[in-house]
């Protein structure tokens, strides 16, 4: 992650207890670095509590899915870290 040009973002403790819960953290460290970073830039900048949930909620569903990120779709297979 040396090259990001932009702040790195530390997982707060209720999203560590949330991949725990639903077994996705092998999920998420297998993520590129710059997706790991944008997943919690994304959660914590959420000014509310719900918005927050929603994004999580997000998040869990596209690692559960496997191939989306943000809504796109995203070939694991071919990624760069």
């Amino acid at each position: 992650m040396d090259n990001l040009k932009r702040p790195i973002y530390e997982m707060p403790a209720y999203v560590v207890k949330t991949l725990d819960d639903n077994k996705l953290i092998d999920a998420y460290n297998n993520r590129p670095p710059y997706q790991r970073n944008d997943y919690m830039s994304w959660i914590i900048r959420a000014k509310q509590d719900a918005t927050k949930q929603k994004r999580i909620d997000q998040m869990v569903t596209e690692l559960k899915k496997g191939n989306v990120y943000m809504k796109m779709k995203w070939n694991p297979l071919n990624r760069m870290s």
